[in-house]
Parts: C-alpha cells; structure tokens; sequence
C-alpha cells in the first residue's frame, strides 16, 4: 500500500486511505473490517469512518459472515456494490470488437459483440458501432458508465489515446481516446491489448501475487504486456510490448511491420494455420477444433507443430533473458494449444535460457481468462482514475 506523503492535509490523508480500502475491496472482493484494517494498516476507528461513509453512498453495504467463528460480536464483511460505479470496456480485435459492461468488484454486469470486415474497420464505423451498442446496452442494464477503458491490437499513446498504428487494423494516427470520449460524453483511456491482458493477469488471472511477468498474446498477430515491479512497463510515451516484431529468422517471411523473420510470422495466427494445413485465412473455431482433436496425439502434436513449437521457444528464451520474469503468461490463441507444447516449450526454456536456470525456472502457463483477459484489462484501466472518484 502507497502512503501519503508527509505534511498532506487531513482531507488528502482521507481520500488516499478511501481510495486504498476500494481499490481493496475491488480487486480482492468482500472484506471483514478487522481484515480491512490490518491489510491496509489502519486503524479499526478510521475503518469504521471510511466504511459508514462508503455505505451511507451506497458504494459499499455490509452483512453479518455466514461462518462466524470465536466468541463475541463477528466484524461486519464490507462487500462493494457493483452498480456503485460501471465501467464499459471495449476489446477492438482484428476481426471483431467485444464489448462489456464492468461494476465495481470486477462483475460483468452485461456484454455485446460483433464482427469486423474490411469495410467495418474504418474507425468512424467502429466508434459509431460501439456509441450505438453502448446506448442500447446502458439502456438494457439501466446504467450510465463514469468510464471507459479500450484495447487496440496497435501501438498506442497512453497520455491521450492515440492510435499511432495498427497495422492489421490499417489504423494510423487515429485520435480513438478524444473521439470516443466526445461520443460517449465520459473520459476514455485506451491501452495496447497485450498490456492490457497483462494487466488483467496481474490484477484477476494467473499473475495475482507476481510482481514480474509478461503476457505473451496470439491474434492475428503477437504482442507482449510486461508487469515490472508490480507496475506496468510503458516505455517512452506508452509505447512498449511490440515483442511480434523481434527478429528471430532473419531472411525469413516478410512481415507488416517491414522487416523480415519477425516472431510474429513465425507463431502467428497464420504460422499456426500453416502448421495445421489449414488455410491462413481459416475461422478461428476450426483452428481451435483442430488443435483439440491434434491434443489426442502426441505423435501428431509433435509431427505438425514441431517446427512452431521451436520458434515459440526460441522467442520466449529471448523475452525471458530480456525481461526476468518470474512467469510467463500465455494469452489468446496460444490458451488452445496442446499441453504438451506448452511442457515442451517450458523445458525448452528452462534449458536454454540463463535467466530461467538462475531463478529456479521461470514458469509458464496458459491464461486462465482466455478471450476475456483484454476487455477485463480494459475494465480495470478505466477503473484506475474512477476509484478515487467514487
């Protein structure tokens, strides 16, 4: 937990220590008091205060636990109220846009989605869709959100939302954040979608409780999110993660981006539809379909993805020596690949990388939130300035 810094007035101390017993509650679910207290290092009168104050908003109410345990008068459990505060989250993928509505407390309270074409990628199309699916869905759940949080597959600035490009969208210096913001009349922060599905991991999925990871994610391209110290990794006005885009095959396929051999083209979505002999055009379902009935097989997993598998560990053993993270999460459509790729390319790291065998093996998993990471990323970075807003 943050303290004040020395010499902040009263109403400065009492807002830092509302907005930390939130944010508490919102990541970490219903609390007793005396828990509130001791975690946040507080004492139980301020406790008190700041609950009674939260409740009598309506932005908290309090029960009696169903499990008492000990003699004497139980700690009332504090439990957020998700209509308190909503949040609209917003994944904009290559091929279609996932929209959801957040409460307090990380509740999805309701959800939309539609595909994308190439025509429907324009950016005045996608901020028309989503205004008019946001109205019909506020009007749907009866609720007006007091933020915004939007994923894009691009390189994004973070200081006012601007799409500096995203190549698979065709997107190039577009203005989402002040667009939208002036559409949907809330403020709207807008993130990297690999950063943002960090985000997620660390604060609700495979993460929670490690303070260096990265999120490797595989759409129609790949990207990487990387939580340092507990914190973000944003680089120079927000821009970091683009990990798809290292060179690992130099000479091999061109990519987007200009180069040649990038990771991407290697362990993208089309490299795996290659793999499978499906078209590199395939739906996304016959892709996951088939790497299911493949998971039947290790003769067959190791025969068709053999070749992928070494490319996805040779990045990772980079990414690892780079970064030191203690865990490495798999995101999107790596989540479908068979678990003997994922022990195999473990292994692989372990072995090859130096970083890994000094800290005892870096772990690797699949992401346990699949396509939601991102719109939750989402959600939790519209959350950020709303908890203090409360």
């Amino acid at each position: 937990m943050t303290t004040p810094t020395a010499g902040a007035r009263p109403d400065e101390v009492r807002r830092h220590n509302r907005t930390a017993l939130l944010r508490k509650l919102h990541v970490d679910g219903p609390s007793t008091r005396a828990s509130l207290a001791a975690e946040l290092g507080l004492n139980r009168s301020t406790i008190k205060a700041l609950v009674d104050g939260l409740a009598e908003s309506g932005v908290v109410a309090e029960r009696v636990p169903a499990q008492r345990s000990g003699a004497g008068r139980p700690s009332l459990l504090v439990l957020p109220q998700p209509h308190a505060a909503v949040v609209m989250a917003i994944d904009v993928r290559v091929e279609q846009v996932a929209m959801a509505f957040v409460g307090l407390g990380g509740d999805i309270l309701g959800r939309d989605s539609w595909n994308l074409h190439h025509r429907s990628r324009d950016p005045g199309e996608v901020i028309t869709h989503i205004a008019d699916s946001a109205k019909l869905l506020a009007d749907e759940l009866d609720v007006a959100p007091v933020g915004v949080g939007v994923s894009v597959p691009g390189v994004v600035r973070r200081s006012d939302g601007l799409v500096h490009e995203a190549p698979n969208l065709h997107w190039t210096d577009v203005a989402l954040g002040s667009r939208l913001s002036a559409v949907l009349k809330v403020p709207v922060q807008v993130g990297n979608d690999a950063e943002l599905g960090a985000l997620a991991e660390h604060v609700r999925g495979a993460a929670r409780g490690s303070s260096d990871m990265v999120y490797i994610s595989a759409d129609v391209g790949v990207g990487g999110g990387v939580i340092s110290s507990g914190m973000p990794l944003r680089g120079t006005g927000g821009y970091v993660g683009e990990l798809g885009h290292m060179v690992v095959r130099p000479g091999g396929r061109r990519c987007y981006c200009g180069c040649q051999g990038c990771w991407e083209t290697e362990v993208g979505e089309a490299a795996l539809c290659r793999a499978l002999a499906l078209p590199e055009d395939a739906p996304r379902g016959a892709v996951v379909a088939e790497l299911r009935s493949l998971a039947a097989s290790p003769e067959a997993v190791a025969h068709r993805l053999g070749e992928f598998t070494e490319w996805l560990a040779m990045g990772l053993v980079t990414v690892v020596n780079m970064l030191g993270p203690e865990l490495v999460v798999l995101g999107d459509l790596f989540t479908a690949l068979p678990d003997q790729v994922v022990d195999e390319v473990r292994g692989v790291v372990q072995k090859r990388s130096l970083v890994s065998r000094a800290v005892g093996g870096t772990r690797i998993l699949s992401s346990p939130l699949g396509r939601d990471a991102k719109l939750l990323g989402a959600a939790e970075l519209a959350f950020e300035p709303v908890l203090s807003e409360v």
